[in-house]
C-alpha cells in the first residue's frame, strides 16, 4: 500500500507523429507487390511437378459449410471428350495465344463501345491463374493478376499442363472441383469414360457452377451444352486442341 500526498502527478504520454511521404509508402508498396509475385512465381514453379494441395475457392466452399471433394487426375485420365468442350465453351483460341488473348480483349471493348454489355475475355489460362492463386471478386487489381500470371503459366508449364490444372481444379458446384469429381457425382463414372454429351454438359455449367444445373438440366443448361457439342466438332476437325491432344 501507498499514499500520494499533495498534488497528484500527470501522466504524460509520448508524443507519436505520423508523416505521411508518398514516396516512401510508394517504395514500399511496391516492394510488398514484388514479395508476393516472387512468391506466386515460386509456387507456380513447384506446380510443375505437384497437384495444387487446394485453392482460396475451395477454402471458402469449406467455410461455407460444404463438404469438398477434390480428386487430381493426370491429363491421360480425363476424357479428351471434355478437353474439347472447355476449348469449345471457353477458349477457342487457347491454342492460338500465349495465354492472354489479346484479339478477344479488343473484341470485347469494341462490342462494349458499341452499346454491348461488358463480357469476359478470359482465357482458360487466366482462369487457371484465377483458381489456382487467387479467388473470386477482386476487380481490376485481380484481373491483372490473372493476366500476368496466366502469361507466366502459359510459358513456364506449357499448354498440357495448364489444361491438366485447369480441369482438376474447375468447380462443378456442390463442392465437387476437378473433372474426376465432377465426373463421378453427375454421371457415376470415371473421369476418362465421359462421354462427347456428357462433357458438353459439365462445360456448359461451368460459368456459374453453383446455380446451373447438369442434374438435371435446365433449358438454358439444355441449348448451350448443345451449342458446345457442336463447336466440339470444329474444334476436332481444325486442330483447335491439337497443343493439348495432338
Amino acid at each position: 500500500m501507498f499514499a500520494l500526498s499533495g498534488t497528484m502527478a500527470r501522466l504524460s504520454w509520448p508524443e507519436v507523429r505520423f508523416e505521411f511521404r508518398p514516396l516512401t509508402w510508394a517504395l514500399r508498396l511496391v516492394q510488398v507487390l514484388a514479395a508476393y509475385m516472387l512468391a506466386l512465381h515460386i509456387y507456380a514453379g513447384v506446380l510443375i511437378l505437384i497437384d495444387p494441395p487446394a485453392t482460396a475457392v475451395m477454402a471458402e466452399r469449406g467455410l461455407q459449410g460444404e463438404t469438398i471433394l477434390y480428386h487430381p487426375a493426370d491429363l491421360e485420365d480425363i476424357s479428351p471428350n471434355l478437353v474439347r468442350a472447355v476449348i469449345a465453351a471457353e477458349d477457342t483460341r487457347f491454342c492460338q495465344h500465349n495465354g492472354v488473348d489479346l484479339d478477344a480483349m479488343s473484341e470485347a471493348v469494341a462490342d462494349w463501345r458499341g452499346g454491348k454489355s461488358l463480357r469476359g475475355a478470359s482465357t482458360i489460362s487466366q482462369q487457371t491463374a484465377k483458381n489456382v492463386f487467387f479467388w473470386n471478386g477482386g476487380g481490376l487489381p485481380r484481373k491483372v493478376g490473372d493476366a500476368w500470371m496466366g502469361l507466366t503459366i502459359d510459358t513456364v508449364w506449357g499448354k498440357r499442363r495448364v489444361m491438366e490444372t485447369y480441369l482438376n481444379v474447375a468447380e462443378w458446384g456442390d463442392g465437387l472441383f476437378g473433372a474426376e469429381a465432377a465426373a463421378r457425382n453427375r454421371f457415376g463414372k470415371r473421369a476418362t469414360d465421359l462421354t462427347e454429351w456428357e462433357a458438353a454438359y459439365l462445360a456448359a455449367v461451368l460459368p456459374s457452377p453453383n446455380k446451373w444445373r447438369v442434374d438435371p438440366p435446365g433449358p438454358y443448361v439444355r441449348s448451350r451444352a448443345a451449342t458446345i457439342h457442336a463447336r466440339m466438332g470444329v474444334v476436332r476437325r481444325d486442330g483447335l486442341d491439337a497443343c493439348v491432344l495432338g
